[in-house]
């Protein structure tokens, strides 16, 4: 505090934590990852109604939207190697990073099997029966008529779980992985310059954001380019046009400026 503000340490800064965002983004990526395939694997019993297992799906989403993901990280990184003792394997010198995916791709998992749930549950039933009708199995149907439908549909959830989750990558943070809130932690810590450092932090995350937001538009316009658009109604006539329609065939109103 009492440090007067100078812009030389933002632009400072900013460059100093463009290399930290490579493992902000690998945590996002390789949680997405994961995460899509775990979402895919607790949607389909809740979707076909699997006795049994679709009872632990449904705890399986409980537990994890209803605990905070710093909690959930606190869990992974402390609780798994104590539980992997007990059959025989020490994890104790594994990376943060790997803990720290781990418990991310969980979390993702938990919500992106809510979001293809409903979106698979959105696409019209009358196109999996004629899937059926035409020879096509219950794997096929899935796979060729339900899934990229679904898929258009799902990804604005989609984009705003992975846009949640960038920012919700500097709680890595308290488990010692370096990432991009990290780095901005420690390299004011000699100049006490820390608002630049988190101006120039936010800047980072505004761009990332923003460019993630017009790709996955971008991607969602893709994808749903072959749905049909609804058909726009025509204006309604005023002045002029309306009384035109009104009047008896062949009298139409003189135009301004003729002589009557």
């Amino acid at each position: 505090m009492g440090v007067p503000f100078e812009w030389s340490y933002v632009f400072e800064y900013f460059v100093k934590l463009l290399p930290s965002v490579r493992i902000s983004l690998v945590i996002v990526v390789c949680s997405l990852a994961f995460g899509l395939i775990v979402g895919l694997v607790v949607a389909l019993p809740r979707m076909y109604r699997v006795p049994g297992l679709q009872r632990v799906s449904q705890v399986y989403v409980s537990f994890f939207r209803g605990t905070p993901i710093l909690i959930q990280l606190f869990l992974f990184y402390y609780g798994m190697p104590e539980v992997l003792k007990l059959v025989g394997l020490d994890v104790s010198k594994v990376p943060s990073l790997y803990f720290v995916v781990f418990a991310f791709a969980l979390h993702i998992g938990a919500y992106a099997s809510e979001a293809i749930r409903a979106a698979a549950n959105a696409v019209d039933r009358g196109q999996i029966e004629a899937a059926y009708a035409v020879g096509m199995n219950g794997r096929q149907a899935l796979r060729r008529i339900v899934m990229p439908q679904a898929l258009g549909i799902a990804v604005p959830v989609l984009a705003n779980l992975v846009i949640a989750m960038l920012k919700d990558t500097s709680l890595a943070f308290s488990l010692g992985t370096m990432e991009l809130t990290g780095k901005a932690q420690t390299l004011p810590t000699l100049s006490q310059h820390f608002f630049e450092a988190y101006l120039s932090l936010a800047a980072i995350y505004f761009i990332i954001c923003f460019a993630l937001e017009k790709l996955f538009a971008a991607l969602e316009r893709r994808l749903l380019r072959y749905e049909r658009r609804p058909v726009q109604e025509a204006k309604p006539a005023y002045g002029r046009k309306w009384l035109n329609r009104r009047l008896p065939a062949g009298l139409d109103l003189p135009k301004e400026g003729a002589s009557s």
